[in-house]
């Protein structure tokens, strides 16, 4: 049996959860998501906890398994606690602002890279570090992912957009010719 698929999702008070006939739907004070269900899978919502058990053992219900779980425990911390992402903007004139829902950068080009942010993603700036929020795991997760391809950090001299914490490995530059 899936160690993670077994485990039961707790349901903090003040959070809804209803099984219909497409998907899970999750009510929280932060807001409300919902996250497909699988045909494979039976839910059982309790007042304190959804637990997920296979129908049948077969590959793909095993597979299932663990993923439904993790996406409807993401959608209860999403809606209670919410998820943020840090990026750092480092290198020389490299610059970042938010200006209403838009996401304003300077990483050395020719002209200011702008990027809109989907609904239920906030900004917010503190000099070189971008954080992003929101209650859905996976569209804050993407739309980090998508300003950070940006300008991925480069190994010779670090400077790009990187997550908070990211090692960069670093190379050794050229060396001069010797005699």
């Amino acid at each position: 049996m899936s160690r993670i698929g077994k485990l039961p999702v707790a349901i903090p008070s003040g959070v809804t959860v209803t099984v219909k006939d497409g998907g899970i739907t999750v009510k929280g004070p932060k807001g409300e998501l919902t996250t497909p269900v699988s045909a494979l899978l039976q839910y059982e919502v309790s007042a304190d906890s959804v637990v997920i058990t296979r129908i049948e053992d077969t590959r793909e219900s095993r597979a299932q398994h663990g993923l439904r779980r993790t996406l409807l425990a993401n959608c209860v911390d999403g809606v209670t606690k919410g998820f943020s992402k840090s990026l750092e903007v480092i290198g020389v004139g490299y610059k970042v602002a938010v200006k209403g829902n838009t996401v304003e950068l300077a990483l050395g080009f020719s002209h200011p890279v702008l990027v809109d942010l989907p609904k239920g993603i906030a900004a917010a700036v503190d000099g070189q570090k971008l954080t992003l929020s929101g209650i859905d795991k996976e569209l804050v997760g993407e739309t980090a992912a998508r300003i950070r391809r940006l300008r991925k950090p480069e190994p010779y001299k670090g400077k790009g957009i990187r997550y908070e914490g990211e090692i960069v490995r670093r190379k050794a530059g050229k060396s001069g010719a010797k005699k």
